[in-house]
């Protein structure tokens, strides 16, 4: 049989590969493609013959593989990471606007600056189940309604017989309209229902266009919107506060970082690819590379617009996914309370509430650095755990220090090591549950139980900063140093679980060295094995990464 367009290349016999030994990569990890020699075969009876064919008979050029790689980098990891920036802004600059005088306008005395952060996270539970929907909805669809929805009309003033006669505006900029604490709970509620669409359900959309050694990275990059939006907002708000404008100066801080929003709804209708194969960005030979890709990581079945409901509720019950979920819980704690109390305990420290805006940055771009490294060499060393524990303990440590030392210097030297700690870590558990779960319903299913129980955490976190409690706020510091050591325990439990599962897989099917020896003596012995092409699915090839 022929090359096709001498972007693949005949094997008359395989010997079937996988990235991973008991949690080690078998060679080169990171961002360096599969060898030559590693070849797509096809042992599912769903999904396009023409294709499965295809991959079965030939290799993927690993000079054309480095090409789609690296404008999938180009073209969707950046659109997922501004959306997310966005979203995060959008979502905390309520810490911004409350010491730019929204406590005095909207009386916010008591609990009740507590309530506005609390409210956005329980619709935001209820509405996880949305994840699901990146794998039934083609995504550049998906993504333009939730982002619109995030951001929906808002009439105000309404008329049912005139139509709107009032200001129209969309829930994150309306917040600049509203004169109650109720209104802002209610606009709060709505923005959390829908964000629960989108960022939730990225790094599942991630696992559809990068293999399992890739995707840390990606998700890395994805998060490390959130304190790249800290980084800067800041001193955004601090800019757009400063002036002396004809309303309120927090009016304006809703009125100036919502808007950008919509007109990146209406970018990733068009710009976001469904999947790699039908991306526009790829020429035609890159976009068989890109399918030979998607059969290598998980078959040849439908992964856009079908889920297998069964395997689905498989995935809900492992207690892997289960642990991870609780992580991503302790984590969530600090995770939701940090950007939006860090202004007000940076003031309480004697900072000016412009200085306070400001120096919120460096912790926050230090964060956005090792969210991006510590995944990359996760993906490298396929070891997780080890970066978790390390950075767990970390930002406990950040939070003992804010917690009991009264040096202002030592302190805000606590909130780097906080802020380092707990954003790349929550980067690190993502890629993990993808990892560690065997076929794409199970992934998502992994995806919606870590937010399910993860996001309850910023229900607690939210609460843990009253104002009576300042300056140093030691029982919210306390409890946050406490639950991310409680993650430092759950990441050493799970990887002990994984190293036991790896044993009971080699005994089942052999070592994957052992397995290669039989391929290679069936090989000298002119016998065609029989191999996997779904080496991310679950199989005699499948380890878990530890």
């Amino acid at each position: 049989m022929a090359a096709i367009d001498g972007n693949y290349h005949q094997l008359e016999t395989f010997t079937p590969h996988h990235p991973l030994h008991n949690g080690t990569m078998a060679g080169d990890a990171g961002l360096t493609p599969e060898p030559a020699s590693e070849k797509v075969e096809n042992n599912q009876v769903e999904g396009d013959a023409a294709a499965v064919a295809a991959a079965s008979e030939y290799v993927i050029d690993p000079a054309i593989e480095k090409r789609v790689v690296r404008k999938l980098d180009l073209h969707v990891v950046p659109m997922v990471m501004a959306l997310y920036l966005l979203a995060f802004l959008d979502r905390s600059n309520v810490g911004n606007a409350r010491i730019a005088g929204m406590d005095k306008d909207l009386d916010l005395f008591g609990d009740r600056y507590d309530w506005l952060l609390t409210i956005f996270y329980i619709p935001y539970i209820l509405f996880e189940f949305q994840a699901i929907m990146w794998k039934i909805v083609p995504p550049h669809r998906w993504a333009a309604i939730v982002v619109l929805a995030w951001y929906a009309c808002l009439p105000l003033g309404l008329d049912p017989c005139r139509g709107i006669v009032g200001a129209a505006g969309i829930f994150s900029t309306v917040q600049a309209a509203v004169h109650s604490w109720g209104a802002e709970m209610a606009l709060r509620f709505l923005m959390g229902a829908a964000e629960a669409g989108y960022g939730p359900g990225i790094p599942y959309l991630l696992s559809f266009f990068y293999l399992r050694h890739e995707v840390g990275l990606r998700c890395g990059l994805f998060l490390a919107a959130a304190p790249l939006a800290n980084t800067f907002s800041g001193a955004l708000a601090f800019g757009i506060t400063s002036g002396s404008p004809g309303i309120a100066k927090w009016r304006v801080l809703f009125l100036v970082e919502g808007l950008p929003t919509i007109v990146m709804a209406a970018v990733a209708y068009f710009y976001l690819p469904d999947s790699p194969e039908k991306a526009k960005f790829l020429t035609e030979d890159e976009q068989r590379i890109a399918k030979a890709r998607s059969i290598r990581q998980a078959g040849a079945g439908t992964r856009i617009g079908g889920v297998d409901w069964m395997d689905f509720l498989r995935g809900l019950l492992d207690y892997k996914a289960w642990l991870t979920g609780l992580m991503y819980f302790s984590c969530n704690v600090s995770f939701a309370s940090l950007p939006v109390f860090l202004p007000t305990i940076l003031s309480e420290m004697g900072f000016t509430r412009a200085a306070a805006q400001g120096l919120t940055a460096p912790p926050f771009f230090l964060s956005f650095l090792v969210t991006v490294i510590t995944p990359w060499i996760a993906d490298r060393t396929q070891q997780r755990a080890f970066m978790l524990i390390i950075l767990t303990i970390i930002g406990g440590v950040g939070y003992i220090l804010l917690a009991t030392v009264e040096s202002v210097g030592v302190r805000y030297f606590g909130v780097f090591l906080a802020a380092g700690g707990i954003f790349p870590a929550i980067a690190n558990i993502l890629p993990w549950v993808l990892n560690n779960q065997g076929s794409d319903e199970r992934r998502g299913a992994g995806i919606i139980l870590l937010n399910f129980i993860g996001q309850c955490g910023p229900l607690l976190g939210t609460r843990l900063y009253p104002q009576g409690e300042s300056p140093f706020f030691v029982k919210g510091q306390s409890v946050c140093a406490a639950f991310m050591f409680f993650t430092t325990f759950l990441v050493i439990t799970l990887r002990m679980c994984l190293v036991w599962e790896n044993k009971r897989l080699d005994r089942e099917y052999g070592t994957i060295e052992e397995q290669r020896a039989r391929v290679a003596s069936s090989q000298e012995a002119g016998e065609k094995p029989s191999a996997e092409v779904a080496v991310e699915n679950y199989g005699s090839m499948f380890r878990y990464v530890l």
